[in-house]
């Protein structure tokens, strides 16, 4: 891993920001770059995972339909849109959106803390009765009693579910080159 210290932050300016770069191999989606960035003075963090060659933008389409579909690795852009059609959910890139190698388990956990969050933080019985049955669909769907296609919209193709049932479409781009 190569490490560059003392780098100005983009957040608060001080010569704190450490920068990491790792290559790494993913089995059959190739060489990929993981980024990551930290500043020791504001707290300022930001991580991506980038290709090693260009991709065209995709969208990938992955059907959970059992429990061992939680191990399948997931590689996720900073620009990628996850979409969880069934539950009405998505997760649109912003300013501090951050890539990520996981496995679907690792994704769905993310959806999961967030709906957690918001339960807890609710003072709507509506919402945290809402909260609470996504909750519920969510841990039958990670114990394999309930399928759930995710879907992951990538303009830079950065992203990948490898599994040979993961079904891969190109997409236009709406970013400019």
């Amino acid at each position: 891993m190569e490490q560059i210290e003392s780098e100005i932050c983009p957040i608060c300016l001080a010569k704190e920001l450490i920068l990491n770069e790792e290559e790494s191999e993913i089995p059959f989606f190739g060489k990929v770059y993981l980024f990551s960035m930290h500043c020791n003075a504001c707290g300022f963090h930001k991580a991506d995972v980038e290709a090693a060659e260009m991709k065209d933008p995709c969208r990938i389409t992955f059907t959970i339909e059992k429990e061992e579909d939680m191990s399948i690795r997931v590689v996720k852009s900073s620009e990628a849109t996850i979409k969880i059609p069934q539950l009405r959910m998505t997760v649109t890139p912003g300013p501090a959106s951050e890539g990520y190698v996981s496995n679907i388990e690792g994704m769905i956990t993310r959806f999961e803390k967030v709906i957690e969050d918001e339960k807890n933080s609710s003072d709507d019985e509506n919402a945290i009765k809402t909260a609470k049955n996504l909750l519920k669909k969510i841990r039958k769907v990670k114990w394999g009693e309930m399928p759930l296609k995710i879907v992951i919209e990538d303009p830079t193709g950065n992203s990948a579910i490898i599994s040979d049932k993961s079904i891969i479409e190109k997409i236009k781009s709406s970013k400019k080159k």
